[in-house]
């Protein structure tokens, strides 16, 4: 953590730029100026200002010199700046949930526009990753319900399906497809790989294809049992999700939409049980089950659901596989032999989510 006094010979702001220069994130000076606007040009008070890395490109600034207030900096490419704007000061509020995310404070970008720093309200470290109780997945489970059944009949869809990303049917053929021809274009790789990636690759490859001879059956159940598109968080993990106390209650709210995008429930709903314990699936899927009903959803039985479950997180697994590959093929990754070993592991162990 970087500590600044606001009142010293080098001016505050420039540290912060400093700071920024030091790790290589870009638009350091956009991110300093940002800042100042934010505050006002504050730096002659008695303040400090705390700089906390979360991870790469995404930061807490702590302003001290009285009531501490907190901010989360977060550098994004355009696109993806873009559709998190649109989530936060359009999407969510026109379906009446636009307390339901941090509020977008302020953005910059950098001057040759490969860049976009965002400032967001803190939300805070309480997330289901860290507090895991039934409280506070009932109010998460309640609001991804939410979420889901007002999307799917409002007006914006059209708008959020263009401007986002697509989860729906096309997203697993697609990268079933192209996992499949990258992964085959690595026969022809001339640089040596050690003989436990070449192993994996030729697993991967043939779970690949009997999902690809199984693939007109799923997309037949993604089509008739899928339910409508909706607006999907699109990384609904546990750490995604942050509930906080609320008087008598519990507050939820999504944080970090960088993936949001359209497509069926499924994709939602799988990502956040595969990342629970086999133990809570089947409450989790019951509350979400209740939840939805209200709005008049009814979700598929156990059979039909697991099938579109574990057809999102292999879809997934997919497309992860599909850029070790290229990053292979085109980068000479040092890192993906021993990722694409991993995703082999990962594969192999891939189930269903629910007992039948």
């Amino acid at each position: 953590m970087m500590a600044i006094e606001m009142g010293e010979t080098v001016d505050a702001y420039e540290r912060i730029e400093r700071s920024l220069e030091e790790r290589r994130e870009p638009g350091a000076t956009e991110l300093r100026d940002l800042v100042r606007r934010l505050l006002n040009g504050a730096a002659g008070s008695a303040q400090t200002l705390d700089l906390e890395r979360l991870k790469a490109g995404v930061y807490r600034l702590r302003i001290g010199g009285g009531p501490v207030r907190t901010l989360v900096l977060k550098c994004l490419k355009p696109a993806i700046a873009q559709t998190d704007r649109l989530v936060a000061e359009r999407w969510l509020p026109a379906l009446g949930l636009g307390d339901r995310c941090p509020r977008l404070l302020a953005g910059g970008a950098q001057r040759d526009g490969c860049w976009v720093w965002h400032a967001y309200e803190d939300a805070g470290d309480d997330t289901l990753g860290r507090r895991h109780e039934p409280l506070h997945l009932n109010a998460a489970v309640t609001l991804i319900a939410e979420l889901h059944t007002r999307a799917a009949t409002h007006p914006l869809m059209p708008e959020i399906r263009w401007r986002a990303r697509d989860y729906g049917v096309h997203f697993f053929t697609s990268n079933l497809r192209d996992a499949i021809g990258a992964l085959e274009a690595l026969a022809a790789l001339r640089r040596p790989v050690p003989p436990e990636c070449a192993q994996a690759r030729a697993r991967v490859l043939e779970r690949l294809y009997e999902l690809r001879e199984d693939a007109p059956r799923r997309v037949q159940v993604m089509e008739q049992a899928g339910g409508p598109d909706t607006l999907l968080h699109g990384d609904l993990w546990p750490k995604n999700v942050v509930v906080t106390r609320a008087g008598v209650g519990v507050w939820a709210q999504l944080i970090d939409w960088d993936h949001v995008g359209a497509g069926p429930f499924s994709y939602d709903l799988s990502t956040l049980l595969y990342r629970s314990s086999p133990e809570e699936r089947p409450w989790i899927v019951q509350r979400y089950r209740e939840a939805v009903a209200r709005a008049g959803w009814h979700l598929p039985e156990v059979g039909e659901l697991n099938l579109l479950l574990h057809t999102a997180e292999t879809a997934r697994h997919a497309h992860c596989i599909l850029f070790v590959a290229l990053a292979l093929l085109h980068d000479d990754a040092e890192w993906a032999p021993q990722e694409l070993v991993y995703w082999d592991l990962y594969f192999a162990a891939l189930r269903p989510p629910l007992e039948e």
